[in-house]
């Protein structure tokens, strides 16, 4: 698969999911937070299952 998650949305995506399992680490918010897993692993691997759905790609394009 092509990489479509780039940049800031990458950043937000990591600090989110890390945000997200913190939380629920702490006993802060409830088991729901482990639903940060998906935002983490997407940032970290580059690839949205949705972004290809929807034809989304944040990358910046590269020049030959």
């Amino acid at each position: 698969m092509k990489v479509n998650v780039g940049g800031i949305d990458r950043v937000l995506r990591i600090v989110v999911g890390i945000a997200l399992i913190a939380l629920t680490l702490a006993g802060t918010i409830g088991a729901w937070g482990w639903i940060g897993v998906v935002p983490l692993a997407t940032g970290l691997f580059r690839i949205c299952p949705a972004y290809s759905l929807i034809g989304v790609n944040t990358c910046p394009l590269k020049k030959s």
